[in-house]
């Protein structure tokens, strides 16, 4: 299978529309769930409440989506806007093996060793 220059821009352009159109509606209907529970609230200024409580993992994010939860919802959103270049650096990755281009498929091995290293360590200090 020859993958061309013009069809991964192609496949990549099409990855990062559907990606980052994909997460702008959830997070949209999100906001549209929050402010259906929330927008007749008067805000207390006087005491710092943080925006939304993170889900502590896929499935508890998973849970509170299918829960129709506003702040798990924008959570996904958010998580799909940050997978979108990694799935972009993956299908590079991929089509630089089957064009069997060596330097390409290295330097894409390191951007994404290093962006999987950022995402998942702790930080450090």
């Amino acid at each position: 299978m020859r993958v061309t220059d013009e069809k991964m821009d192609i496949v990549i352009g099409t990855i990062l529309r559907i990606g980052v159109l994909s997460a702008a509606l959830v997070v949209a209907a999100g906001v549209v769930f929050y402010l259906r529970e929330n927008g007749g609230r008067i805000p207390d200024y006087s005491v710092f409440h943080p925006f939304m409580a993170f889900a502590p993992g896929i499935r508890a994010l998973a849970g509170d989506v299918a829960a129709l939860k506003s702040t798990a919802m924008i959570q996904l959103g958010l998580l799909l806007l940050i997978a979108t270049p990694l799935l972009r650096v993956v299908f590079s990755f991929i089509a630089f093996i089957l064009q069997r281009d060596i330097l390409y498929t290295v330097v894409t091995l390191i951007v994404l060793v290093v962006l999987c290293i950022s995402l998942l360590g702790k930080g450090g200090g």
